[in-house]
């Protein structure tokens, strides 16, 4: 089971890694955002450490990934299902997941107009 821990916490730093390089950031400039230390950013993303939600919570914020995509990325939730308010029957995936990962994904758009466009997104559907 640590095996299977362990690789979860390296696949969730690999994307984390990957997703702050995708927007331009060093990691000192990744901890100033979330008000982490740089030798704990660093050792998330190596896999060394598995944080808290609130830590996602901060990682996600900056880069302007939601959480569950992070959480999806690193094979710890289905983003392909997600359970009913009762817990039983699954239903599809937020399309959310699907319109800000197009969105941060465009070349054609710098990293302002990517977060005003996700936030504008996420105003409108709540």
């Amino acid at each position: 089971m640590t095996d299977l821990w362990q690789a979860q916490r390296e696949a969730l730093g690999a994307f984390i890694r990957q997703q702050r390089k995708r927007a331009g950031l060093s990691l000192r400039q990744l901890a100033e955002l979330t008000s982490l230390s740089n030798p704990y950013l660093s050792q998330v993303e190596r896999g060394l450490h598995e944080p808290s939600v609130r830590v996602l919570r901060a990682i996600s914020d900056a880069l302007n990934l939601s959480a569950e995509t992070l959480l999806a990325e690193a094979g710890l939730i289905d983003a392909m299902t997600r359970h009913s308010p009762d817990g039983k029957s699954p239903g599809p995936a937020p399309a959310a997941l699907g319109t800000e990962d197009a969105i941060r994904a465009d070349p054609r758009l710098n990293q302002d107009q990517k977060a005003a466009l996700i936030a504008v997104y996420r105003s409108m559907t709540g």
